[in-house]
């Protein structure tokens, strides 16, 4: 199984549950995750399976969207409902004027600090780890781009808010630096994942709802090939000799190809994270047998990833 799975994550179990749950209903040992969600907070998360873990960096980088609960009043080591409350000189409560003046300075690219306790690591050490141990937690600050910090409900001390911003942002910490320039301190209370790029919470599944469909032999009701991933990529059907060149690890001509042809890749071809621009090579029973790097001089196409 070469490909994705949508899950709706409950709070309570990390990321890493999600995936031992998926390897242990599926029985598929190659299971990984595209973008961590904290134990507390719920919502999409997007899974891969197979040769489809090696995606990884054509959806890492994309847009997050959250719905989240911010608890004014105090702050906490881990900046969420489940650390230690920190001892400080709190302020009042901000009025909703002043509430919504101080979540739009962070819009925009900023600057952001990791929590304290995160997977973020020093001297390959995650933080957390040093944290729970009672060591210092070096952080640097990290370039993210807040896209929407949007109000949606406020009742001292809680407010309802949206969050849309580039991969790599801590919502956490979002609600942190919020109490910290508010002046009465804050942590994030409650999350919820809307979207990760195109994909949608609407369309995941509960892992309780994909082991019934799994032990119904319905996988194709949850699985996302990895044929159907990656649509802005020209895909090419090569023939039968070109295909056994891929298999073998060599650049194939484009010339002749079925698809679209390696002229008109010039100029609009999609880039590959990785470096390159990319295509995608199917054999003739239109099964993805391999992603290729676009070599326009020689007009070929160099695999990089079999898929079977």
């Amino acid at each position: 199984m070469n490909g994705l799975i949508l899950v709706d994550k409950p709070s309570g179990l990390t990321s890493h549950d999600v995936v031992l749950a998926l390897r242990r209903v599926l029985a598929e040992p190659r299971v990984g995750h595209f973008g961590t969600l904290d134990p507390l907070a719920t919502g999409l998360l997007v899974t891969a399976l197979g040769k489809a873990t090696r995606l990884f960096p054509f959806f890492a980088g994309e847009d997050k969207a959250y719905q989240g609960r911010i608890r004014f009043g105090w702050a906490t080591d881990t900046y969420d409902a489940q650390g230690k409350p920190l001892v400080g000189d709190y302020a009042g409560l901000p009025d909703e004027a002043v509430l919504r003046r101080a979540m739009a300075k962070f819009e925009g690219p900023i600057g952001q600090l990791p929590p304290p306790y995160s997977a973020k690591k020093f001297k390959g050490q995650p933080l957390y780890k040093r944290a729970r141990a009672g060591k210092d937690t070096p952080r640097t600050e990290c370039p993210i781009v807040i896209r929407r910090f949007a109000l949606l409900d406020y009742r001292p001390p809680e407010a309802e808010v949206e969050v849309v911003c580039s991969s790599g942002t801590y919502i956490r910490s979002l609600a942190h630096d919020l109490g910290r320039d508010l002046g009465c301190g804050a942590h994030l209370s409650g999350l919820r994942r809307l979207s990760s790029g195109a994909f949608r919470v609407e369309d995941a599944f509960t892992l309780d709802r994909i082991r019934e469909m799994a032990e119904a032999g319905q996988t194709g009701n949850f699985f996302i090939p990895a044929e159907i991933l990656l649509p802005a990529s020209p895909r090419i059907v090569l023939d039968a000799s070109r295909e056994r060149m891929v298999r073998n690890g060599q650049a194939v001509p484009l010339e002749g190809t079925d698809g679209t042809s390696s002229g008109d890749l010039s100029g609009r071809e999609p880039e590959n994270p990785l470096g390159a621009p990319v295509l995608r090579l199917f054999d003739q029973d239109g099964h993805l047998i391999a992603l290729a790097r676009l070599d326009i001089a020689n007009r070929a196409g160099r695999p990089f990833l079999l898929f079977d």
